[in-house]
């Protein structure tokens, strides 16, 4: 009877001994894929730490096809929160169609470095004629610093060419805006349909980043430093 119980117990303490080695490699680290930890986060809309890239953008290799921004179906947006002292808490929006820019798309339907787009911010109007002087001349100084420029150095999060499927993904490069250029991250939401490319890219960033001093001037009261950038973007075939 003794021996029966040793070979059981010893039986036992082989399937407790199994069953902790599972739930250990099932939380463990042994389950994690190689090399996971060692992948970085897409970073999420905004100013980057990382320096500009400050590409040679002379020649772009690998261009299969060159798609141009649509003008008068695009449009570039700001977005600002403010405190009026007789509204209140109101969001100023400025628009405008003037923008320019080419999308370099390599054989394999993937966005190219150097691709780029400019705004030109003395056309950009908003609901208040008072706000949008007191923008061109002082805020954002148009005059010197007239236009806004991103030129791609990078996309994440996409893996493989647009379709007619909504796709999302980042565009990583260099913002040049108010004489100050930084890396900045802009999340894009985009389709191809027929030859036509159409999205919405976003980012945001704080006005002391490039150089901006928020404007307290006659009825604001107070401003929410936070700048949303937003584009419509159609891109058709550059001729």
């Amino acid at each position: 009877m003794r021996r029966g119980f040793s070979h059981r117990g010893r039986q036992l303490i082989a399937v407790v001994a199994l069953a902790v080695a599972i739930m250990a490699g099932a939380t463990g680290p042994s389950l994690q894929p190689a090399g996971a930890q060692d992948v970085p986060p897409t970073p999420t809309p905004g100013v980057l730490t990382t320096p500009v890239a400050n590409l040679d953008c002379s020649t772009v290799a690998g261009v299969a096809t060159i798609y141009a921004i649509a003008a008068e179906e695009s449009e570039a947006r700001y977005r600002v929160q403010e405190e009026l002292a007789s509204q209140g808490a109101v969001e100023a929006v400025g628009r405008t169609k003037a923008l320019i820019g080419n999308l370099y798309v390599g054989a394999n339907g993937e966005p190219r470095a150097c691709s780029r787009f400019d705004v030109d911010l003395r056309t950009l109007t908003s609901d208040s004629s008072r706000r949008d002087n007191y923008l061109y001349n002082n805020t954002l100084a148009t005059r010197t610093y007239p236009v806004a420029t991103f030129v791609l150095s990078r996309v994440e999060g996409l893996t493989g060419p647009l379709t007619e499927q909504e796709t999302t993904f980042t565009l990583i490069g260099d913002l040049t805006f108010h004489g100050v250029t930084k890396q900045v991250s802009w999340g894009v939401t985009a389709s191809l349909v027929g030859d036509t490319i159409r999205g919405t890219a976003v980012t945001v960033f704080e006005m002391p980043e490039f150089g901006i001093t928020p404007p307290k001037v006659g009825p604001v009261v107070s401003l929410d430093e936070t700048v949303k950038l937003e584009l419509d973007l159609v891109l058709k075939p550059a001729p």
